[in-house]
């Protein structure tokens, strides 16, 4: 246990890293230390799907016109749906579905939470909670299928998690999104507050805002409080749980504590909770 929780840079140590590996330490560093305690053999199976999920996340990020983000992420729902594209990601993701690993249907979910966050706006709070646990939520549940989880249960317990990690990171990252000029923050709660989408990517300090980001921390939590009454995960995938116990912790700060880089305390609690624990 010392070296996982004293010394996780030993573990993934670049030259025993697939080219994808090293690729989702460096964008996605909280899943790639989920990876670290699948089953060696599933390993690279949620190495694809993160790598995945990234590209799918940049099709807003790389480009400011909705047209394109669009073209990009109708070029993944092709794979997805059977159609063979060379590629680093779309090779093995193809062969993820084609094996039956992961199912066709949850990653289209993913693909469709994607296309409805490219124009930055969701009109309730409902269809944010739509976009979460299909996205992040689906992005879970694939990892779950991928370490051989099928009970439909324990599933929707990993979504409930998943969608939990999507809300947390919203908010640990909202000063780097408003950067961007997105404010993925329901519109029916922002007009409740007097603002409009605009104005939370222009002032993501406004006090008018913190009853909105407050009811969306509120959420994550009621997430996390559901997914404790699914069924328990088998040891094999609870690495696919894990983003939950970041997500759990992230919840628990304040809104008006600046988000730093994640330290020891994050790391050695993933690491508690994949040995001993229940995410």
């Amino acid at each position: 246990m010392r070296n996982l929780a004293f010394g996780l840079g030993a573990v993934h140590h670049p030259a025993m890293l697939s080219p994808l590996g090293e690729s989702l330490r460096r964008h996605d560093p909280d899943r790639f230390l989920t990876t670290l305690f699948a089953p060696v053999e599933r390993r690279e199976a949620l190495v694809i799907l993160f790598a995945f999920n990234h590209e799918l996340a940049r099709a807003r990020e790389v480009t400011s016109q909705s047209l394109l983000a669009l073209i990009r992420l109708q070029w993944w729902r092709e794979v997805v749906e059977g159609e063979a594209k060379p590629g680093e990601i779309s090779t093995p993701l193809f062969d993820l579905i084609a094996t039956g690993m992961v199912e066709r249907e949850t990653l289209l979910g993913m693909i469709d939470a994607r296309e409805a966050e490219v124009d930055g706006h969701f009109e309730t709070l409902q269809a944010w909670r739509d976009w979460l646990l299909a996205g992040a939520g689906g992005l879970a549940v694939a990892a779950g299928q991928a370490l051989g989880v099928r009970d439909p249960q324990v599933l929707h317990g990993l979504r409930l998690r998943g969608a939990a990690y999507g809300a947390a990171g919203l908010l640990r990252s909202r000063f780097a999104l408003a950067r961007q000029g997105f404010a993925p923050w329901p519109v029916d709660l922002l007009e409740h507050q007097g603002l409009i989408p605009e104005d939370a990517a222009a002032r993501p300090t406004d006090a008018a805002l913190v009853p909105v980001l407050s009811a969306l921390k509120a959420e994550g939590a009621g997430w996390l409080k559901a997914a404790r009454l699914a069924p328990p995960l088998p040891r094999v995938a609870r690495a696919a749980a894990l983003p939950a116990i970041l997500a759990a912790r992230d919840l628990k700060r304040p809104l008006d504590q600046a988000p730093g880089l994640r330290g020891f305390g994050d790391r050695f609690a993933v690491t508690l909770a994949a040995l001993f624990g229940r995410p």
